[in-house]
Formats: structure tokens, C-alpha cells, sequence
């Protein structure tokens, strides 16, 4: 009995859900470009009707000690999250990572200044491999 009434609550939410997303309008493009060159260099934008926004630029680099190359890019995007916030994003992607900054994103506590001592220390003296 307990099943019976747990499916039908999840069937009953997947329909609420689905016809939410049935009456949701189709969001126009206001704008869009891009470009992209036999080398490899890009660049791409858009903006939607309902405040959404990105662009987006990368070429080619060397990276690396062997100067193997790779992409490096360089963007942003915002948009406004369901509840109300405005959310803004600018970002550079390369071979250590994709790197975003924005006002909304958590920050990192402090490192102790011991602790960023030992941690120094330690990179700068590795053991060899063979002891552990």
C-alpha cells in the first residue's frame, strides 16, 4: 500500500512537472555570431530574450615544456537563477584548468600562515620515489 501511494505522489509530481514545461514559451535569440579561422582561433556570442548572454574567445597556444599546443580560451556568461539572482561569470580555460570568477561563487577560506609554511616546505623538498 505504502508503494502504491509513493508511485502515484511520483507520478503525480512528474506530471506537474511535465506540464509546467509544456507551457513554457520557446525563448527567441536576440543575437548571435561567430567565427572561426582555419588555424584554429574562435569566437562566438549570443544573447536570448529572456537575459541570457555569453561570449566566448580561444586560439591555439603552445603549453607545456614540449610546447604541445592546446586551447586556451577566455569568456563570460550571465544569466538571472530562478531566484531572482543575477548571475555573472567571466572565465579563462588553458592547460591548468578552467578558472571562473563571479561575486556569487564560495571563496576559500584563509591558509594559516603555519600551514602555508609546511605546505611550502613540503613542494619545496620531495621525497624521492623510492622512500615512503
Amino acid at each position: 500500500m505504502k508503494f502504491l501511494i509513493v508511485s502515484l505522489a511520483l507520478v503525480a509530481a512528474a506530471l506537474a512537472q511535465h506540464q509546467q514545461y509544456q507551457q513554457q514559451q520557446p525563448v527567441a535569440i536576440l543575437k548571435q555570431a561567430q567565427d572561426i579561422s582555419p588555424e584554429g582561433s574562435y569566437h562566438y556570442a549570443y544573447e536570448t530574450e529572456n537575459g541570457i548572454a555569453a561570449t566566448e574567445q580561444g586560439s591555439p597556444q603552445p603549453v607545456g615544456p614540449k610546447g604541445n599546443p592546446a586551447i586556451i580560451a577566455q569568456g563570460q556568461f550571465q544569466y538571472t537563477a530562478p531566484d531572482g539572482t543575477p548571475i555573472a561569470v567571466q572565465y579563462t580555460a588553458d592547460e591548468t584548468g578552467f578558472h571562473p570568477q563571479g561575486t556569487h561563487l564560495p571563496v576559500a577560506p584563509h591558509v594559516p600562515e603555519l600551514i602555508q609554511r609546511a605546505v611550502d616546505y613540503i613542494l619545496a623538498h620531495p621525497q624521492p620515489e623510492n622512500q615512503q
